[in-house]
């Protein structure tokens, strides 16, 4: 063999080596928050109906990370095996997937991190606790084998509206957590887009979505869902409006990386 031959091979083992099979995610988001991001649509009665819009459907170039860190085909629901204390049903991430797949024909494979579990403070998401550990290290095992985190969808803050202590420092508490995701993340201008309220499950409603509302941080969007439907609990989105929200999300972080 000579050492022409030689070295092409080793050229090309190393190029497999080190770049992602075509399978792989190349664009990565984090869905994080509470239940309205790891979806309650079409949960009633501690049942999920199993009813899966168009907009939802599973998409072959749309891939999910399992609790095990194994990528598969992403399919409803998403936070089966995150939220696993709960029912879960639609959210708003596989609308958004198919919707910026379908605006953006040149995104690559798309890969979702479920991250979100119900019924959370955003105190409970705060640094070194259990719940942000795991979504910074699956969010670190979601690029291992290649690709980039887009952006972090944040959907929260239901659970802080009760006492007006949370709900005043909600905002504080939302700033420092954008900075030690991105520090951890080694992203320091990772785009998180985030949801204003459309619910809570006390009466500072407003003082959270004033404190979302308000933050100016460099590449914070907000996606306001005020006005969606909700089900009849008149705090979990319906199926309708999570794929609306999903849509919504999708076109904030198209607006974002033009």
């Amino acid at each position: 063999m000579t050492m022409a031959i030689l070295f092409s091979l080793l050229s090309i083992l190393l190029a497999l080596l080190l770049c992602p099979s075509s399978g792989d995610p190349q664009d990565i988001f984090i869905l994080a928050g509470q239940s309205n991001m790891a979806g309650r649509g079409g949960v009633e009665g501690g049942k999920w109906n199993g009813f899966v819009p168009p907009e939802c459907r599973p998409n072959p170039s749309i891939l999910r990370l399992s609790a095990q860190l194994a990528w598969s085909e992403a399919a409803e629901p998403l936070h089966a095996d995150i939220d696993t204390n709960h029912v879960c049903g639609i959210g708003p991430g596989m609308s958004f997937a198919n919707a910026v797949k379908s605006k953006d024909p040149k995104l690559g494979v798309v890969g979702l991190v479920p991250c979100a579990v119900g019924g959370t403070k955003i105190a409970q998401w705060a640094r070194e606790t259990p719940l942000y550990n795991q979504m910074v290290s699956r969010a670190t095992a979601a690029i291992k084998s290649g690709g980039t985190i887009r952006a972090v969808l944040w959907y929260q803050g239901e659970s802080d509206t009760v006492v007006q202590a949370d709900a005043d420092a909600y905002r504080s508490n939302m700033e420092k957590l954008i900075g030690d995701i991105r520090t951890d993340l080694n992203n320091p201008s990772l785009l998180i887009i985030q949801v204003a309220l459309a619910s809570g499950e006390g009466k500072f409603v407003d003082t959270v979505r004033s404190a979302q509302l308000g933050i100016t941080l460099p590449n914070v969007k907000s996606v306001d869902a005020k006005g969606l439907d909700l089900k009849t609990d008149h705090l979990h989105l319906t199926t309708t409006s999570q794929v609306r929200l999903g849509s919504m999300l999708a076109d904030a972080f198209l607006a974002s990386s033009r």
